[in-house]
């Protein structure tokens, strides 16, 4: 878990000029942590514990402005740089190494 959490911020250093730590882009970059919701709802949504797959992904979407059906299938190190009214839905299939 910790050596995809350092590879995934290491990611957003390559793709981000602004980024200056890994505390700032864990607890200040929306994008991450709408993408950290999403990968525990859409483990939820997996094991067929959708309503509470749902609510996560409702909170994340309170608490960033992003909103990520659980559904949605993301893969590795995708990064959303200002990310504000973003919505991705249950059918989107993103690949590895995306930056929106």
């Amino acid at each position: 878990m910790f050596h995809g959490l350092r590879e995934y911020v290491r990611s957003v250093f390559q793709r981000d000029p602004a980024a200056h730590s890994a505390l700032e882009v864990l607890i200040l970059y929306p994008g991450v942590q709408a993408l950290a919701l999403h990968r525990v709802s859409h483990r939820l949504w997996r094991w067929k514990l959708r309503w509470l797959a749902r609510a996560l992904s409702q909170f994340g979407r309170w608490l960033t402005g992003i909103e990520i059906h659980p559904g949605a299938s993301i893969g590795k190190r995708f990064f959303i740089d200002h990310g504000m009214g973003v919505v991705i839905g249950e059918t989107a299939e993103i690949g590895d190494d995306c930056t929106l």
